[in-house]
């Protein structure tokens, strides 16, 4: 069957209901509760929005998540602004949220009934954990706003109440990232890197709306002000406004001021106790002198000369009977002098023997280096014979005797000892060792046998033809 509608591929159609539906709905404010919410590693928030009729994915990018001024968490009733688009993978439609923020103060009184039942469930409001502040610190950190009337108020009535060190750490007070600036000075107080330690911490901040003060009720704020080991005072708007932070705080003053208050007394007051303390101390130490004074009268006490003048007598009296020091002294001086005497008279005996031994032992060392002396010539001239006698032996044994008697010593050019006529050749050069030394030599031929001599009467006369061997 024939037809004039157009085709359309999956993606042309996807697409095209993906313009469609942004076109349409480009812009909207959507109101409804948050469902399932996950932040994924990219920083990206997926979200559903819903309420008790239908549900809405809906996704927001990391850069729009660092500008939020609160965290998506599930159970919120929100108001989020937005563009509808599609998304052509899943054949869905979601909400790309720009802008969100609580649906009016009973959300955000709702949200922080929640983390006010969470916190109070793990103890973070116990009493017994919170810390008493320091009488007299010598050194305060304020974390607030450097700018404003917070802290020049705070410095202010430190100041009038009694001067001390303050170390402001600047922060936002009001705003999506105020929250993790407040907890990382918290935390870097403790931590004191390259400054003195407080010893107490006020964070404060001036008067305004709930969402103003949001940022006090953040999770992080809260936790870092329970970790925190310096004692911490909350001064957080007004009287009447309640914070997370007032709850976990070891303090909770009800202004700026009231926290400047509670950190330090008042020098004056002090200084004035201190010198009423040391008059009443003065006049009670003068009073009791003095009624001891008058109890030392009335016993009617001698005189000390009085008291004394027996015992000066007593010494006298005995100084005229005791015989002179030197006629005490003077036996044991005899006897000092014998002992000496006698010990002197050992010592000498004692040398003269040690003299006498000594001498003995020497004469007895003399023989014996003489006996050594003895023993040790009669061993050299033992050695030597023998030693003689080694030497005509090896003279002996040695070829160079033979060479004396006219033999003679035949090697070839390597140096090697010829023995035998088998191992020479004709025109081979050979080496004679004589006993005075060598000379070269030539084999000119194989050597004819020489003739046996005949033996001959001593009156036989020489054959004629018989030739000389030399």
């Amino acid at each position: 069957m024939t037809t004039n509608t157009p085709e359309y591929s999956v993606s042309e159609l996807a697409n095209s209901l993906k313009r469609t539906v942004e076109d349409t709905y480009g812009h909207v404010r959507v109101r409804g509760e948050l469902g399932r919410t996950t932040i994924a590693k990219s920083g990206h928030c997926y979200l559903d929005i819903k309420d008790d009729r239908a549900v809405i994915n809906s996704i927001i990018w990391k850069g729009v998540m660092n500008r939020l001024s609160m965290r998506p968490e599930e159970g919120m009733e929100v108001i989020c602004e937005g563009k509808l688009s599609t998304y052509p993978g899943r054949s869905n439609y979601q909400l790309i949220i720009d802008k969100m923020e609580l649906a009016g103060a009973g959300a955000l009184m709702a949200l922080f009934e929640k983390r006010k039942k969470m916190l109070e469930t793990e103890g973070l409001f116990s009493p017994d954990r919170k810390v008493e502040l320091p009488f007299l610190p010598k050194t305060i950190g304020v974390v607030t706003s450097p700018t404003g009337s917070v802290i020049r108020d705070i410095l202010h009535r430190i100041t009038d109440r009694f001067p001390s060190h303050v170390l402001v750490w600047p922060v936002l007070v009001q705003g999506d990232k105020a929250a993790e600036q407040i907890a990382e000075a918290i935390n870097g107080f403790n931590t004191a890197d390259g400054f003195p330690r407080p010893d107490v911490l006020i964070v404060a901040r001036g008067g305004g709306s709930m969402e103003d003060l949001w940022c006090f009720n953040e999770e992080v704020v809260a936790r870092a002000a329970a970790n925190s080991k310096i004692p911490l005072i909350s001064a957080v708007g007004h009287e009447t406004d309640w914070t997370l932070i007032d709850f976990v705080a070891d303090y909770r003053a009800p202004t700026p001021t009231g926290a400047a208050e509670v950190a330090v007394p008042v020098r004056a007051d002090w200084v004035e106790t201190v010198e009423d303390y040391g008059l009443r101390l003065l006049r009670a130490l003068r009073r009791t002198t003095s009624e001891r004074a008058t109890t030392l009268r009335a016993a009617r006490l001698p005189r000390i000369d009085a008291v004394l003048a027996p015992a000066r007598q007593r010494l006298d009296s005995a100084r005229a009977t005791l015989p002179p020091i030197s006629r005490l002294l003077e036996p044991k001086q005899n006897r000092l002098t014998r002992q000496g005497q006698a010990l002197h008279s050992a010592m000498r005996f004692t040398k003269q023997r040690q003299l006498t031994k000594l001498s003995s032992q020497s004469e007895t060392l003399i023989r014996h280096g003489r006996n050594a002396e003895t023993a040790l010539k009669r061993q050299l001239e033992t050695q030597s014979r023998r030693l003689d006698r080694a030497g005509k032996l090896l003279d002996a044994y040695s070829y160079q005797g033979v060479l004396d008697r006219g033999y003679a010593l035949v090697r070839d050019a390597d140096g090697k000892v010829i023995r035998s006529k088998s191992a020479t050749t004709s025109g081979q050069g050979v080496s004679l060792t004589f006993t005075d030394g060598d000379v070269g030599a030539v084999i000119a031929g194989t050597a004819k046998p020489t003739p046996k001599l005949k033996r001959k009467s001593a009156t036989q006369t020489p054959d004629k033809k018989q030739t000389s061997l030399f």
